[in-house]
């Protein structure tokens, strides 16, 4: 059995899901403890809640790793788990996974966006920065764009809050006189870099590719079990019956 938990990163993706994933909404605190009770071997994190909700917790990712189940990570808040739990065996891809276990990335907001809820796609409504660092990146390479203007763009991106970035907001902050400014929204818009979106359709192969069956349980570590996860294990436990 195979789960993907996934929402606005791989919206808009064109590829297709296969029937033996079981697509799941971003993962929350004890799912993925959850997905292990119930006899989950391979599981794909994406996309994560945050805020006002418990995110991911790395020991329930250790858990699930000491049960041999295949954990894979990478895009959004699975990359930051990746890059925290690949030495214990959990498979990281993308750039935004190798970024922050080089530390290139080192900032959570880095990967946050705001989006719609599931009834509406889970749509992204703003812009993370590894997307508006990817795209400024991108139509420079291009000499669609000077470096100073990019380099303005940039440093105005991450002086704002992503519940409120777009590109739009980020246009306007930087000063661009109106009509330069029309022109860089449409030509940013024709070309946008959806690294997220990338590496979550890497995700999404590796999960497809992998076989569902659990490994070994690991023998160069062992799952300390702490006095705040065993509560924790035996309440997320008892809920799954």
């Amino acid at each position: 059995m195979k789960v993907l938990f996934a929402g606005p990163s791989l919206h808009g993706s064109t590829k297709t899901v296969d029937p033996s994933i079981t697509l799941l909404p971003p993962a929350a605190q004890g799912d993925i403890a959850a997905a292990v009770h119930r006899g989950v071997n391979v599981i794909g994190l994406i996309d994560g809640v945050y805020e006002s909700i418990a995110a991911i917790w790395h020991k329930e990712i250790l858990f699930a790793l000491s049960e041999g189940v295949q954990v894979i990570g990478g895009a959004s808040l699975g990359a930051l788990r990746a890059a925290e739990c690949t030495a214990f065996g959990m498979i990281g891809v993308g750039e935004i996974f190798r970024d922050y276990q080089t530390g290139n990335l080192i900032d959570d907001a880095d990967v946050a966006l705001l989006h719609a809820p599931k009834e509406l796609g889970y749509r992204p409504l703003t812009e993370a920065m590894v997307d508006v660092r990817a795209t400024i990146s991108w139509h420079v390479q291009q000499n669609n764009l000077s470096r100073e203007d990019g380099c303005h763009l940039l440093q105005t991106a991450e002086n704002q809050f992503f519940k409120d970035r777009t590109w739009r907001t980020i246009i306007t902050g930087a000063g661009f006189p109106k009509d330069r400014g029309a022109e860089l929204h449409t030509l940013i818009c024709r070309k946008p870099m959806r690294q997220k979106q990338m590496d979550a359709e890497l995700v999404l192969e590796h999960v497809t590719m992998v076989a569902a069956r659990r490994a070994s349980p690991p023998t160069d570590w062992t799952l300390r079990q702490t006095s705040l996860f065993r509560p924790w294990r035996g309440a997320q436990e008892s809920l799954q019956g």
